[in-house]
């Protein structure tokens, strides 16, 4: 490297989903300190020895833990100054390449992945709000939409008249004020809470002093892996209404029960139980096996597995599904 020329480290982060217990888990290992006492797992990207950025984090992910792999994409490229060490900004700069992977993870790997120093935990841990499969969360009323206004009453609009939409539209947006909530904006409702200082994050990094909020906002993450993390969960909301990657969450056989939790469980709502059923038999996503589960502790369950000719015969064959109620 040239005198003069600051040295830049490329690192592959991943935000790795499975389901565990009905729940949608990331792949967590032990971040700096208590307070921030969770990161997604980080490998290293050696362009001598791999070919592309894929395969290198498929790599170090089976190496460290013995996880296969299924659906892989690169979210975003992380670089911002600052992101790695906030307050003492030496040594290289570092350059994460954000990605979403999926995989399904049995009760036989785990003694592996914690000899790693992994596990896995629930992505609403991180990110309560999100979660509306028991209703509105209490937490945005009572912690967050109020701190949120207190923020915006503090904020001269005029600072943003060339950069976009103002925060208050922003807000009215990202938190459905006056419209349905939308829950693919889990980004947006990230940066805005990290704007208005409900975070952890936000102290740390030196933009507050003290969290504005009276409550638990979820789990800090080191470094800006929480954002990754929301990066990753807008876009596998997104993905899927329109890609069938709900299936590489689940086992080769399911009863549609087991697939509605999943769906339901990602999205972070309840759906109709019927109006669901139909929709998976209309867009043909499913075939039954002919053999049962006797599982769920009632009458036995009739099992399905994934259609996959339905990837050539649709171009955009995923599940958009509405609402309970």
């Amino acid at each position: 490297m040239r005198e003069g020329k600051e040295p830049i480290e490329i690192g592959l982060n991943a935000a790795i989903v499975a389901m565990v217990d009905n729940d949608p888990c990331i792949l967590r290992v032990p971040g700096q300190d208590e307070l921030f006492a969770d990161a997604l797992p980080m490998g290293p990207f050696d362009p001598r020895k791999h070919r592309t950025m894929e395969i290198g984090l498929r790599g170090w992910v089976a190496e460290q833990t013995a996880l296969s792999l299924g659906h892989v994409e690169q979210l975003y490229t992380f670089g911002d100054r600052g992101r790695q060490r906030p307050r003492d900004d030496h040594g290289p700069h570092v350059v994460s390449v954000g990605y979403l992977a999926l995989t399904r993870v049995q009760p036989e790997q785990m003694p592996a992945i914690r000899l790693a120093g992994a596990d896995f935990r629930s992505w609403y841990a991180f990110l309560p709000w999100e979660d509306w499969r028991a209703g509105r969360p209490a937490i945005l009323d009572e912690v967050i939409l109020p701190a949120i206004r207190q923020w915006l009453s503090r904020t001269d609009e005029t600072d943003y008249a060339s950069r976009g939409l103002k925060p208050s539209a922003r807000v009215r947006i990202a938190f459905g004020l006056g419209s349905q909530w939308d829950e693919e904006h889990v980004l947006d409702r990230y940066e805005l809470m990290y704007s208005a200082g409900l975070l952890a994050e936000s102290v740390r990094d030196g933009r507050y002093d003290a969290i504005q909020a009276h409550g638990p906002t979820g789990r800090g993450m080191d470094h800006d892996h929480r954002r990754i993390l929301a990066t990753a969960m807008s876009r596998l909301r997104a993905k899927l209404k329109y890609r069938p990657v709900v299936f590489e969450l689940l086992p080769d056989e399911f009863t549609l029960t087991e697939l509605q939790q999943t769906v339901e469980s990602i999205f972070g709502r309840s759906v109709h139980k019927q109006n669901f059923r139909r929709l998976v038999e209309k867009a043909e996503l499913v075939e039954p096996t002919g053999a049962t589960s006797t599982e769920t502790g009632g009458r036995p369950a009739a099992l399905f597995r994934f259609r996959r000719e339905v990837l050539a015969e649709r171009p955009a064959p995923g599940l958009r599904v509405g609402r309970r109620g």
